[in-house]
């Protein structure tokens, strides 16, 4: 397959060369055709870099990567190319994004790749049998990545790491909350958190997915951004005991919340009617052990210099319980002006609570605090 220079050109990301369209770097919307390209998510891919590095530095077992849905490749041939694997398998329907794939790993001179052109789960089936699957397996599809989670559990070996992105951000947050239960079996709320619910909602899924294949899901790391979220999550070949699944109440009338087993009808502090989303994943979302060994990786990785700030982040409210508020929403309430977010977090350790920053939000704040309490600590710093 000849690729013109009028069309193509070859970029640098982390320390690999990617053969791209050319319309993917100059247009707003990178075009679909011959193969979809968005360099906006390079930061994306240097997390995965970074957790699938820090993964595979402590894992005993066969080093495989399998990626379901690869494009033109970037996420697998930076694995290829900057990571320590036996081998990797790309998959993709779009054989011109193949052919891309392959002129770019002639380009890093990787040579434990192999591509496949098969629907997806057709794909993950062919390396789901003992002593085939994959030690990380990755699926990033256009869209909800829900109908790919038991092809995706049973592809990724025993102690493995399954990594999901999902695009399908409306549904997710509430707006469409039929089609997010057909999807996820949860129902979201629509609120200032509602990026946390939507990540606890895809745990909720992959839960009740794996426990019904008899095997255990252990989050160790999410993203959110703007257009997508990712999880990643360690895969046990065992039956999950513990309760995990539950609810998020929220309150709409003095906006308190909390993560419970149990549903509840009326709100704790006002006895207003609650909203109730789930049932969505109410354990931690990081494992700080990971998170810790993540952000040592990163200081030997060429990765975007957002990325270590970030993963403090992560770090600082990787014990913090679920959920979080923002400055603006509890000022809001009170008809006031925002104070400042870090003295906001010292002013609540003073009154003897926890509170962390958190990732999610850069104007939020997690606490044990509820919401009578916060106000009466914001009432202090004005």
């Amino acid at each position: 397959m000849e690729f013109p220079d009028e069309t193509f050109q070859e970029i640098v990301e982390g320390k690999t060369k990617l053969l791209v369209p050319k319309k993917s770097i100059t247009d707003k919307v990178p075009p679909m055709k011959p193969a979809f390209f968005n360099p906006k998510a390079k930061l994306n891919r240097d997390f995965s870099i970074i957790a699938y590095s820090s993964f595979l530095n402590k894992f005993q077992g066969p080093k495989i990567f399998l990626e379901g849905l690869s494009g033109l490749g970037a996420r697998g041939l930076r694995v290829g190319n900057e990571l320590d694997v036996e081998k990797i398998v790309i998959n993709d329907l779009n054989h011109s994004a193949l052919k891309m794939a392959e002129h770019s790993a002639n380009l890093n001179n990787v040579k434990n790749i192999k591509f496949s052109e098969k629907e997806v789960c057709r794909f993950l089936s062919d390396y789901s049998k003992k002593g085939e699957r994959g030690s990380i397996v990755d699926i990033d599809p256009f869209g909800s990545p829900a109908a790919f989670f038991d092809c995706g559990i049973r592809a990724t070996m025993h102690g493995g790491v399954l990594s999901t992105a999902a695009t399908d951000l409306q549904v997710l947050n509430g707006l469409f909350q039929s089609a997010c239960k057909r999807k996820y079996g949860g129902i979201p709320v629509r609120t200032k958190y509602g990026n946390e619910i939507a990540i606890r909602l895809i745990l909720g899924s992959l839960r009740t997915v794996a426990a019904r294949l008899g095997v255990t899901i252990i989050p160790i790391f999410v993203e959110s951004e703007m257009h997508y979220y990712r999880t990643y999550v360690k895969v046990l070949n065992r039956p999950d005991q513990k309760e995990n699944l539950g609810y998020i109440l929220h309150c709409k009338n003095c906006g308190n919340r909390k993560i419970t087993l149990e549903q509840e009808q009326k709100c704790e502090l006002c006895e207003s009617k609650i909203s109730i989303a789930g049932p969505l994943w109410i354990d931690k979302v990081f494992d700080k052990k990971f998170v810790q060994d993540m952000i040592i990786e990163n200081s030997r990785l060429e990765t975007d210099k957002n990325c270590e700030k970030i993963l403090c982040k992560c770090l600082s409210e990787s014990e913090m319980a679920g959920t979080y508020y923002t400055i603006d929403e509890v000022a809001s309430m009170m008809k006031s002006s925002p104070p400042k977010l870090e003295k906001v977090i010292s002013s609540l350790i003073e009154n003897k609570f926890l509170a962390s920053v958190t990732v999610f939000n850069p104007t939020g704040f997690r606490t044990n605090a509820n919401i009578k309490e916060i106000i009466k600590i914001f009432k202090t710093i004005q």
